[in-house]
């Protein structure tokens, strides 16, 4: 990196907590603290909402799902539009009636103290994991592209979130989410407009989105019901529906955005915003993916795109055989590039069929070579990240883009981490102080509590630092969080539908549901029974159905619990 990128990096990442910790110093009590002082217009919680999603996986690992296995990975999200309406219309109105800070407390006047108290355990267990994993996604790879020390970079992200989470609370995280995606939108644009001005100069967009097409890349629905195929429309349209149900309508470090809103349309539109903008936005970003292995369709590209991995076997006794490989794969880019002009000048039919099957058969040779080049890193270090997807858009950065817009880039993949993760432990902080400690330790002063969502938060980020610490690289890391949450997130939103309309079911049946529910998933999970998207249908079936027929079943209380009613 160039002494520009470094000012750009460090600059933009300064402003941000500075900007952040500046506009929030003023925080009176804990509705100011937690809700921001219910003061957020749509836009900002729009793009908060958005914010608080797309953390640096997102920028670091979508490209590269794209590069490898095309476009299909957009089915995820078909589910999201659907989602935010229903929580427009039911989860809204019923949280800011209640006027709640998380979004567990309605359970316990629908339910009781330990319904409560376990869904937000749940909350804060599968949260705390995702967001070490938010800050250790960019550090394990930015540590192993530019040699950064991992642990510094865990600490170094760690600490600027908290330094600002801590002081401003949820205005700070609102504050900062605005700058942060302005960075996020304009870095992602320069990016897809460089990969299009470094194609050939007779390789349009339209041309390379032929290419990526020829090669399978724009495949983007598949409507089979196989349970191999992690991403089809029925998974996404199904299985997304219930997991962004879930996130955005019981996940604290989503409601706690929202819950910050003026009113209760300012909230509604804030996520219609986001439903509206998520999909489009998503698409984009594999889009960018696209571009980039049309890109490497005409230059070089490396035999394996994690260099730490690279390392291993340059070291090793295989080292002779590895650059055996790459001289083979420079040879192929040198052909498949030949044919892939030749194919763009091609005017028959005919001509341009003979040319695509020439090219899948280059870039089936290409993938066989990387084949072999794992299977040698394995041999060199059975412990090495064979798995590169998460490097590829990285290594692009790197190596193609003019010096300032490197680190404006980084800055991007930064600015991601460090929104999702100001989110996260905003939310981690308020389910602590507000159902756990705020709920067994009332009658202190409005400063106390204030204090005490301060010192959790800080608690929490050093937790988030410690899990990054010690964390591994698994498959794909935007894969990673969405598991953990598939894990978690169906019990958890079974619960709250079952509060909202299943009203002759109380609380003890839900209880023994949410355990029973948990274990099962859990199992499921580990036997790898489906694709993760459908734990989150399966998980709110099982909750939902076991818990109605135990309130069949368990003896009728005397005294049966009030409901409350929330029309």
């Amino acid at each position: 990196m160039q002494q520009i990128d470094w000012i750009v990096l460090i600059g933009t990442l300064l402003f941000i907590v500075l900007y952040g910790t500046w506009k929030s110093r003023q925080q009176k009590d804990v509705g100011d603290y937690l809700k921001g002082g219910s003061t957020a217009h749509w836009w900002t919680i729009g793009l908060s909402v958005m914010a608080t999603q797309a953390s640096a996986i997102t920028f670091l690992s979508t490209p590269g799902q794209a590069f490898h296995d095309g476009m299909g990975f957009v089915q995820f999200y078909f589910g999201l539009p659907i989602a935010m309406v229903v929580i427009c219309l039911v989860f809204i109105p019923i949280y800011h009636k209640l006027n709640v800070y998380t979004a567990y407390e309605y359970l316990e006047s629908r339910f009781d103290k330990k319904t409560r108290t376990l869904t937000a355990i749940l909350f804060l267990i599968q949260r705390g994991l995702a967001c070490g994993i938010t800050i250790f996604a960019p550090s394990i790879i930015l540590s192993a592209v530019l040699g950064w020390n991992l642990i510094y970079l865990n600490i170094i992200i760690g600490v600027l979130v908290i330094i600002y989470t801590v002081s401003g609370g949820t205005k700070a995280v609102s504050v900062t989410q605005k700058q942060q995606m302005a960075v996020i939108f304009f870095g992602m644009l320069i990016a897809f407009l460089l990969i299009l001005n470094y194609l050939p100069l007779d390789i349009s967009f339209s041309k390379a989105l032929e290419i990526a097409g020829a090669n399978g890349k724009m495949d983007i629905l598949d409507f089979s019901f196989d349970f191999d195929n992690r991403y089809t429309f029925w998974s996404g349209i199904i299985g997304g529906t219930f997991l962004a149900l879930s996130y955005f309508g019981t996940d604290q470090s989503q409601v706690q955005r929202y819950l910050s809103g003026r009113t209760v349309k300012q909230s509604q539109m804030g996520l219609i915003m986001n439903g509206l903008l998520k999909v489009p936005m998503q698409f984009f970003i594999l889009l960018v993916g696209i571009m980039v292995f049309v890109f490497y369709q005409f230059n070089s590209s490396p035999l394996h795109f994690n260099p730490s991995a690279i390392k291993d076997v340059q070291k090793s006794e295989y080292a002779g055989e590895y650059k055996a490989l790459e001289v083979k794969k420079e040879a192929l880019d040198k052909k498949l590039a030949a044919t892939q002009i030749s194919y763009s000048k091609a005017e028959s039919e005919l001509e341009k069929q003979n040319y695509i099957s020439e090219i899948k058969e280059l870039n089936t040779s290409e993938n066989q070579l990387r084949e072999q080049s794992v299977s040698l890193i394995k041999k060199a270090n059975p412990s090495a990240e064979t798995n590169d997807k998460d490097y590829v858009f990285i290594h692009f950065i790197l190596n193609n883009l003019p010096r300032g817009l490197i680190g404006l880039l980084l800055a991007v993949i930064l600015s991601a981490a460090m929104s999702s993760t100001a989110s996260e432990l905003n939310a981690l902080g308020s389910t602590t102080t507000i159902d756990l400690y705020k709920r067994n330790v009332p009658g202190k002063r409005e400063k106390h509590y204030v204090a005490a969502s301060r010192g959790f938060t800080l608690l929490w980020g050093i937790i988030a630092i410690l899990v990054a610490c010690t964390a591994n690289l698994f498959d794909n890391l935007i894969q990673l969080v969405n598991i953990i949450g598939s894990i978690f997130y169906g019990n958890v939103l079974g619960i709250f539908l079952l509060a909202f309309f299943i009203k002759f079911v109380r609380s003890k049946a839900v209880f023994i549901a949410a355990l029973i529910t948990q274990v099962i998933i859990i199992y499921f999970w580990y036997i790898d029974l489906m694709p993760y998207l459908w734990l989150n249908l399966v998980g709110c079936a099982i909750v939902m159905g076991i818990a109605v027929m135990l309130q069949v079943l368990l003896p009728k209380n005397n005294n049966p619990e009030k409901i409350i009613s929330e029309e």
